[in-house]
């Protein structure tokens, strides 16, 4: 996939939209919705039994079991889907990855190769027999090894002056002196216009004349600090915009919000842009926390927010463990998400990851492989805080930062007197020796976000019909055509942000 991103300002005006509602959109949150494929979640005996067999590295084996008649045909439909998704993540022999690395080391070797994969620090699966490494390679080697990373050249930056010296920690800096000065929560607002756009040449997803093509893209809740969202234009018109999510469990409105069209094909070789360009207000959130002034969670909180989430959020006895580790005796949530924060911090790398669909358990995979994405680890955080009897929750959309903006998830944990408060594992420890910027991801937000999910796995509005791209977050879009899903691989995606 290829995202395109700039930095631009400039003057633009409101034009008059008209949308339309679908028939019958009728949508009903779900609070434990698995945000997985029923491949990982469906009981049917043949279903498991190729669980196992994708576990042992033997895809076609489980290809084929999955394409029996009877039982859960559904799942067992999806778990093929699952294994041909799975095996476009794993596409590089030695030999092909070797050339990789050879563009930024050259002087490369099979030994280099032998002794990195040795270390962990080359991701690879090995699937009917074959040792395949992962497409994004060599990519989680820069991340996971110095030696590698100080031998590769760097290639010049094109980054103009004014983004070459920005850097997130003097955003950060400024945030804290300016809530302290000023006594308030929400400073330092960042305006944002944003250009998004997907493209898609039908015939490449199987459409004939007369298809129905349904498309669903990511707009920006109104939540706390994330406000004054408006549409300026959208093309082509008429396109359904999802109700704002609305605080709760379960949470009403559209936890996971979209602009939805659908259009009749009639040209399937003629490539369809759909386009929506949107402003909104986001500012940095920082309330004042202190250990001595929490309070118990209110009589009627909803315990799900404390529960396991199967297959994603689960207490393993691994996680148990962890959390033993992390928290020992302590009592106050507060201090507990700190020191769970810490904790996956000093146990636990950023590495790029599979598509999330082909995962069967977040939380799972991460704590036994100790590397993850954005994603992952805020499941991790998650699930840890739960088990710790911390309430906590998804949150996701984009990062909109000057430098290394991209898609992005995070997390939010619970504490009363002040609620929800957000918590972004992957950014970490700041590096910084003012501790309040060092800690600053543990309850408190930058400004340069777009929030677009409350939740995971929920129903977009309308629903789709078919196995999503990513039945759990939501963040490049979904495409269907005549009710079949229509995977990343066969379009393409660009997000513009102005700020200002």
């Amino acid at each position: 996939m290829r995202s395109k991103t700039f930095l631009a300002t400039g003057i633009f005006i409101m034009t008059n939209i008209t949308f339309f509602t679908p028939a019958a959109v009728v949508v009903n949150e779900i609070p434990n919705a698995t945000a997985a494929s029923l491949a990982f979640t469906s009981n049917d005996p043949i279903v498991v039994q190729a669980r196992a067999l994708v576990a042992q590295g033997r895809y076609a084996d489980a290809d084929a079991l999955s394409r029996q008649p009877g039982g859960d045909q559904t799942a067992r439909q999806e778990m093929s889907e699952i294994i041909r998704r799975a095996r476009q993540d794993y596409t590089l022999n030695d030999a092909q990855l070797l050339e990789k690395i050879q563009k930024s080391i050259p002087d490369a070797t099979p030994a280099d190769l032998e002794r990195w994969d040795a270390a962990g620090q080359l991701t690879f699966k090995t699937i009917d027999g074959q040792r395949l490494y992962f497409g994004r390679e060599p990519s989680n080697l820069f991340k996971l090894s110095d030696e590698a990373r100080t031998r590769a050249h760097k290639p010049k930056s094109l980054a103009d002056d004014a983004t070459s010296k920005w850097k997130l920690v003097d955003h950060l800096a400024k945030v804290v002196a300016d809530a302290e000065r000023t006594g308030d929560e929400f400073v330092d607002p960042i305006h944002h216009r944003i250009v998004y756009s997907l493209s898609i040449t039908p015939a490449d997803g199987g459409a004939k004349p007369g298809s129905l093509l349904r498309v669903w893209l990511p707009y920006p809740q109104e939540y706390r600090q994330q406000r004054n969202v408006k549409m300026i234009s959208m093309s082509p018109e008429g396109g359904f915009i999802a109700p704002t999510a609305v605080d709760g469990n379960p949470i009403k409105g559209a936890p996971q919000r979209t602009v939805y069209f659908e259009k009749k094909i009639s040209d399937p070789k003629h490539e369809e842009t759909f386009k929506i360009e949107f402003e909104y207000d986001s500012f940095a959130y920082y309330p004042k926390l202190d250990d001595a002034k929490v309070q118990p969670l209110p009589a009627d909180f909803d315990q799900s927010y404390l529960a396991e989430r199967p297959p994603h959020i689960v207490f393993s006895p691994e996680i148990k463990n962890a959390v033993v580790q992390a928290v020992g005796d302590e009592t106050n949530p507060l201090i507990k998400a700190r020191k769970i924060f810490h904790w996956i911090g000093s146990q636990v790398r950023y590495a790029f990851e599979d598509e999330y669909c082909t995962i069967p358990s977040y939380a799972q995979k991460i704590i036994m492989c100790k590397k993850g994405d954005c994603g992952i680890q805020a499941t991790l955080f998650i699930t840890m805080c739960r088990a710790a009897g911390v309430p906590a929750r998804w949150q996701s959309g984009w990062e909109s930062k000057v430098v290394g903006n991209s898609q992005h998830d995070w997390a939010e944990f619970y504490v009363a007197p002040w609620g929800w408060l957000p918590a972004d594992q992957s950014y970490g420890l700041q590096p910084s020796t003012d501790p309040k910027v060092r800690e600053f991801y543990i309850g408190h937000q930058d400004a340069y976000r777009m929030i677009v999910n409350l939740d995971w796995g929920q129903p977009l509005q309308p629903p789709v019909k078919s196995l999503r791209s990513d039945p759990s977050d939501f963040q490049r879009g979904e495409v269907e055509i005549d009710g079949k899903n229509i995977y990343y691989d066969k379009w393409d995606y660009n997000i513009e942000y102005h700020r200002s």
